[in-house]
């Protein structure tokens, strides 16, 4: 076992993997990963699915059979997305029994549906029954129109992965989503405690953006300011969270058996190669955390990453004054968060594309 990731594990960071193929089942990868890697948990997309799709061979006998069965391409996608998934689930379930909050595998919403709440409620059920393993997470996009649908799915039990969340105002307005869903839970009679959810906070994506806007502003105090926002940002979001598991609210929804919905470090692949390819490993050490890293960066951590205790706690005046000096500068961060999330939808519909244009190829 890596000693880099065990000392990441140890600082209470739960490692996912964010990639997913029936090669990693089939072969006994990710069984391998579990064990050997101190990987707790898996994260897909239609991008991930799509490549595997197409690199692939072990899934033409599943497609050539639902084909000659009459299905359309949304029903083989459907399928053949549910069965990795349900694979995935079986796999890491020893996990979910011994840890309770890891263990789990994510699939999500058809992301077409990211601006239309019925029809995000209705594909989550349909995940939720297809998967049928109580340690799969649904995830639905923290768009306006998803917070509803994730107050409705978190009423009738159905686990949530929450999904494309940039700014610290959306998160908490996807933790109020949560509570709302558990309240109506508990008077439903839902056993608050197998109901599991995560919030999946997007890290470099953020900087992408803000370095961006620094390097056409270009004054000496605005590039000073490169490759800081996203982990400022997310330390902002760790201080909301702090704020919501302190309140009365969450501590009598806690004491009927509710679990706690833990942050998820999401996009922490760095993209600019000026910056350590571990930054948003690194700088994001906090208990009780999950980071959910593209095999490269789980790579890259266990070859040199450094785990220095927590980096994120009791930091975020820290991170405040770094935002007021980004907009000291001429950074609009409500028109950064703004473009971020209508971005994020596209790339997610655009990747349902890609998905659904591979399958077809694979039916032929």
């Amino acid at each position: 076992m890596s000693d880099r990731l065990k000392a990441l594990a140890d600082a209470g960071v739960s490692i996912w993997l964010d990639d997913l193929s029936r090669e990693r089942i089939e072969t006994g990868n990710l069984a391998e990963l579990v064990a050997e890697k101190s990987v707790v948990g898996v994260t897909t997309n239609p991008t991930i699915f799509a490549a595997a799709i197409a690199d692939g061979e072990r899934y033409d006998e599943q497609v050539r059979t639902l084909v000659a069965q009459g299905a359309d391409v949304d029903r083989v996608v459907f399928d053949v997305t549910t069965d990795d998934v349900r694979n995935a689930c079986d796999i890491l379930a020893p996990v979910a029994t011994s840890t309770a909050d890891d263990g789990r595998v994510s699939i999500e919403v058809e992301p077409t549906l990211a601006n239309d709440t019925d029809a995000t409620i209705a594909s989550a059920k349909a995940l939720w029954a297809a998967v049928d393993r109580p340690n799969a997470l649904i995830k639905i996009p923290a768009t306006l129109e998803g917070l509803p649908a994730i107050t409705a799915a978190i009423a009738e039990g159905i686990s949530v992965n929450v999904t494309l969340i940039f700014s610290t105002d959306r998160y908490r307005a996807v933790m109020d989503a949560y509570l709302s869903g558990l309240e109506q839970a508990q008077a439903n009679g839902v056993d608050l405690a197998t109901i599991r959810s995560v919030a999946s906070f997007f890290v470099s994506r953020v900087d992408t953006e803000i370095d961006k806007r620094l390097d056409a502003i270009g004054t000496d105090a605005a590039l000073a300011l490169r490759g800081k926002a996203a982990v400022a940002n997310a330390r902002l979001a760790y201080a909301a969270f702090e704020e919501v598991v302190a309140s009365e609210r969450w501590q009598a929804l806690a004491a009927a058996g509710a679990n706690v919905q833990r942050p998820l470090w999401a996009s922490t692949g760095v993209k600019n190669p000026d910056y350590p390819d571990t930054l948003y490993v690194t700088d994001l050490v906090v208990a009780n955390t999950v980071n959910t890293m593209p095999e490269k960066t789980m790579e890259a951590f266990a070859d040199h990453g450094e785990v220095a205790g927590d980096q994120v706690t009791g930091r975020a005046a820290e991170a405040q004054a770094l935002f007021d000096e980004l907009t000291a500068v001429g950074v609009d961060l409500d028109d950064v968060f703004l473009t971020l999330e209508s971005e994020g939808v596209d790339k997610f519909k655009a990747s349902w594309v890609e998905l659904i244009e591979t399958v077809k190829g694979q039916m032929g």
